[in-house]
């Protein structure tokens, strides 16, 4: 091992690499970003995301481990778990999914089967891929039906939500979106996946910030499960 292995810097080790990040840091100082989910994230964020944590196996859950070694990870997750916690109201918090969608292939995954009807978003009215669009996964693995917005106001069509319900039983609904810039309707959504006897999954990964702040509605009154990223609204 070169006596350089633990003190040359990215520019020193890989020119070509530390050129294309400084270009991107470049690009994001001198560019305005639109969009939200394309946030600035904060030096400690960065600082944390390239920690030594990076070199620790830590499958399983904290105090219940399959490496050794993890008492430390182990405090990191657990805080990470009650801050969840306390910031969104919730009971419980599961925070190691890699990715937003990782998350909600986990939740789909976990309750329900291979080809089971689910209802989500319409990819082309700002769902998100995730939500069975046939491209992703989930559209591969499950038969989804989508709902759209209403032409004359942009709004969730909530008629036409039910009305697919009815028609399909799905046994998951899924309510959020990447492409939606007005307030969902948790409580119509909970009311209609009662009716027909589905579970209610919320992803509000595009909104999480939002509701952490009380500017949004929260849905975790009244889904079964949600979901969210840590980065986008929450800068995290």
């Amino acid at each position: 091992m070169s006596s350089g292995f633990f003190t040359s810097s990215l520019a020193d080790a890989d020119p070509a690499i530390a050129a294309s990040v400084g270009d991107e840091l470049g690009r994001q100082k001198d560019q305005i970003e639109l969009i939200a989910s394309e946030n600035i994230v904060s030096r400690a964020v960065l600082e944390a995301q390239g920690s030594v944590l990076t070199n620790k196996y830590a499958e399983g859950y904290p105090h219940r481990r399959y490496y050794g070694g993890c008492e430390y990870v182990d405090v990191a997750e657990q805080i990470a778990i009650d801050r969840a916690r306390e910031l969104f109201a919730c009971e419980y918090a599961n925070v190691q999914p890699h990715s937003g969608a990782q998350a909600n292939g986990a939740v789909m995954l976990a309750l329900t089967r291979p080809h089971d009807t689910i209802l989500g978003m319409d990819l082309a009215a700002g769902g998100h891929l995730t939500h069975g669009a046939r491209p992703a996964l989930s559209g591969k693995w499950f038969n989804a039906v989508h709902y759209g917005v209403r032409q004359q106001d942009g709004l969730i069509d909530m008629d036409n939500v039910r009305e697919l319900a009815k028609e399909n039983r799905p046994k998951l609904i899924i309510a959020g979106a990447s492409a939606y810039s007005r307030i969902f309707d948790f409580p119509a959504f909970r009311s209609i996946a009662d009716e027909v006897d589905a579970l209610l999954m919320v992803d509000m990964a595009h909104i999480a910030g939002l509701v952490a702040a009380g500017v949004h509605p929260s849905p975790l009154p009244f889904a079964d499960v949600v979901t969210t990223t840590t980065h986008k609204t929450l800068r995290g």
